[in-house]
């Protein structure tokens, strides 16, 4: 009996290794503070990679930990292929999440296309699971069901070269990695990929409102302007939108920066409270 129960030791402890291997590979958590109240959960704009949320784990208070999404195909993943549609992502963060999401709090932000991935993860994981966030903070980003978002022009699968002029004209991308070609190799495909979900992602007009928690959307007033009050569909709780200065990439900003993370750390506080 002994030698079976240390069989069944190691075969548990193999699990846990290997999920930890699979938590690794998707999320980057600077900061791993297990006495956390809530867990914010932050989703990459096309293209990025994790390390931009990952660091305001230096910034936020120890009470918030923060998760940062790693797709493939970047960072430590480079070789791995993209995902070629919405419902790969979410079963990705579906399958190293949901233990993370049912042990405590989470709240969940999105830049552009993490905006849309945060919509999609909420409605999922609220639908399947009947979880849900005790705050919602979206960026840069028309819902993915209003009309301005469906009339947006395609570009993923425009020329290298057209493609890169509108990367440049939206700001936000390190000159030298558009100063460097072989950079920029390697810039451009995980954007066009991550554009190709986007422009591919379909989903209906909530009727009603499925979640209940807030929702806070910022933008760039100098972005292209986006349809942040069709957002407000999907919630029965506040919404707020705030603008500031600033174009498409507007957050990375210090002053926008702080503006954000102390809008997150004010209401992540008041939600814990009422959540106790």
């Amino acid at each position: 009996m002994s030698t079976f129960y240390q069989l069944i030791k190691l075969l548990m402890l193999n699990i846990c290794r290997f999920c930890l291997r699979g938590m690794d590979k998707v999320i980057n958590c600077f900061n791993k503070c297990p006495d956390a109240s809530v867990r914010l959960i932050c989703f990459p704009w096309a293209g990025g990679g994790s390390i931009h949320y990952a660091r305001w784990a230096n910034t936020l208070n120890s009470s918030i930990e923060v998760y940062s999404v790693r797709l493939p195909g970047r960072e430590g993943q480079a070789k791995e292929p993209f995902f070629r549609n919405m419902q790969e992502i979410l079963d990705e963060l579906i399958s190293v999440l949901l233990p993370q999401l049912k042990e405590k709090p989470f709240a969940l932000f999105g830049h552009s296309f993490g905006a849309m991935i945060c919509f999609s993860f909420a409605d999922h994981v609220k639908k399947v699971f009947n979880l849900e966030p005790i705050h919602i903070f979206l960026s840069g980003a028309s819902a993915p069901y209003s009309e301005a978002r469906l009339q947006a022009p395609k570009r993923s699968h425009i020329s290298d070269q057209e493609f890169l002029s509108w990367v440049i004209s939206i700001g936000g991308t390190p000159p030298e990695i558009l100063a460097n070609a072989e950079l920029v190799k390697l810039f451009l495909p995980p954007l066009k990929a991550d554009l190709c979900v986007a422009e591919n992602y379909r989903c209906t007009r909530p009727s009603t409102p499925f979640l209940s928690c807030p929702v806070s959307c910022f933008d760039g007033q100098e972005d292209t302007p986006h349809d942040l009050q069709a957002w407000k569909n999907m919630t029965s709780g506040d919404f707020t939108v705030q603008m500031l200065p600033g174009s498409h990439f507007y957050l990375k900003d210090k002053a926008n920066e702080k503006i954000i993370l102390d809008h997150i750390t004010k209401h992540l506080e008041t939600a814990e409270m009422d959540y106790l």
